[in-house]
């Protein structure tokens, strides 16, 4: 009887668990395009380059290959992609990730690193995977 109770149980549990990380991540992404619009939209925009190349698609990107944007040596020979570990390098620190580039600008704020990289991340996922993505 009580393996039975805990076999039904745990569908529901797990349910309860995905649903409730997924508002965590909404949150996050939610978060991370406040910090987006506040810190990002001098020089970016999600669609067009701009004084910096544009963000929607940024995360899996091959860093200095947005065709027409005019790179740094230094980023265009970086031979990276953009992913969590590269962009919260690239953000607490540009100059110290990559001398040589042109980005002068840092975000300080662990928080709002990892909810900013959520955030471009989101951009970068097929528009199902994020309702605040897809408000853009």
């Amino acid at each position: 009887m009580k393996t039975t109770i805990l076999i039904r149980a745990l569908p529901l549990c797990l349910a309860l668990l995905a649903a409730t990380a997924q508002a965590q991540d909404n949150r996050q992404i939610a978060q991370g395009q406040r910090v987006w619009q506040k810190r990002c939209t001098e020089c970016h925009t999600l669609d067009v380059d701009d004084t910096g190349p544009h963000h929607r698609g940024v995360f899996g990107r091959r860093a200095g290959s947005v065709k027409g944007y005019d790179y740094s040596r230094a980023l265009r020979k970086a031979n990276l992609v953009w992913d969590e570990t590269s962009l919260d390098r690239w953000l607490t620190d540009p100059e110290k990730f990559i001398p040589g580039q042109n980005m002068d600008f840092r975000v300080r704020s662990k928080e709002e690193r990892a909810a900013l990289i959520a955030y471009l991340k989101s951009l970068s996922a097929p528009a199902t995977a994020s309702p605040v993505a897809a408000q853009n």
